[in-house]
């Protein structure tokens, strides 16, 4: 970490304080509330990935306001929750509360979890949509997620694909000579997605003010946040290099939030949106399963 980025715990964790007080109208907590056996669609989408989960021990990372660590409790797990703020832990406790869900919530930063949690380890790690961008290094990650693992314990995450968290919608200014022969190649005043942010694990972070949130339409008291990249490359051999044992890495055309306004649709059915034109161009996001040895 540089010296221009020495605060970014502060900067994330006031910006996801400001975003929980957003999030809480956005994240269909009325549903999960008003059916004992729902779950999150982003658990939903997990599950043929994910498998049982029944009787496991379980810690959900960046866990935010706790829809999905309820999801995982609701099918069976003794899940506990760490999440960097303290105001999305405060929704998480009593959204579980209202739900009677017996889980323990921690506020602590990922590196720290190990020490925070009490050297506990566990047979379940999840990590949901939207966490690796936080983090400035993803092999200090993947060594984190490794102490937290119990032998033959297993590490679940989805995110955002990191061809995703790179890219823009801008609108084609030139012709492109190809699309003579691939007459698909979108042509001039189309709006499409262009790689313009970087795909790489980099120093410096990329320094936002967003005023409004992807869930919930209200304003972000503190706008500012600041990201990281980290390439798909980058991210298995942060695993292999932690001592776990990649067991499958998929690819998807879907994410379930609006990443490129304008460009993407929503899928009612899963809840997931893609890419209006030819979605089969864009890995949105990906789900990477591994095992401690």
């Amino acid at each position: 970490m540089s010296d221009t980025a020495p605060d970014y715990l502060d900067v994330n964790r006031t910006n996801w304080d400001a975003r929980a007080r957003v999030h809480v109208r956005g994240y269909g907590i009325d549903r999960l509330l008003g059916d004992p056996t729902a779950v999150s669609d982003v658990v939903t989408f997990d599950l043929p990935r994910l498998g049982d989960v029944a009787g496991l021990d379980g810690v959900h990372l960046q866990c935010h306001l706790g829809t999905d660590t309820l999801s995982l409790a609701r099918l069976g797990a003794r899940m506990t929750g760490v999440d960097l703020s303290g105001g999305s832990l405060d929704e998480a406790r009593a959204l579980a509360r209202r739900a009677g869900a017996d889980i323990a919530y921690v506020q602590s930063d990922v590196y720290a979890a190990p020490e925070a949690l009490g050297g506990r380890q566990f047979d379940l790690v999840y990590t949901g949509i939207g966490a690796l961008c936080w983090l400035p290094s993803i092999e200090r990650w993947a060594r984190t997620v490794a102490a937290l693992l119990r032998p033959a314990g297993r590490l679940f995450i989805r995110d955002g694909h990191p061809v995703l968290l790179s890219s823009v919608g801008l609108t084609v200014g030139d012709e492109h000579p190809d699309r003579a022969q691939q007459p698909w190649i979108s042509g001039p005043g189309t709006p499409t997605p262009a790689l313009e942010l970087p795909y790489f694990e980099q120093t410096e972070p990329l320094v936002w003010s967003d005023e409004h949130s992807y869930a919930g339409t209200d304003h972000v008291e503190q706008p500012r946040s600041m990201e990281w990249n980290h390439g798909l490359g980058e991210i298995v051999t942060a695993v292999l290099g932690a001592g776990l044992e990649l067991t499958s890495l998929v690819e998807h055309d879907s994410a379930p939030w609006d990443a490129l306004p304008g460009l993407m649709t929503l899928d009612e059915a899963s809840g997931e949106y893609r890419l209006r034109d030819r979605p089969e161009r864009l890995p949105a996001t990906f789900t990477l399963t591994a095992r401690r040895r």
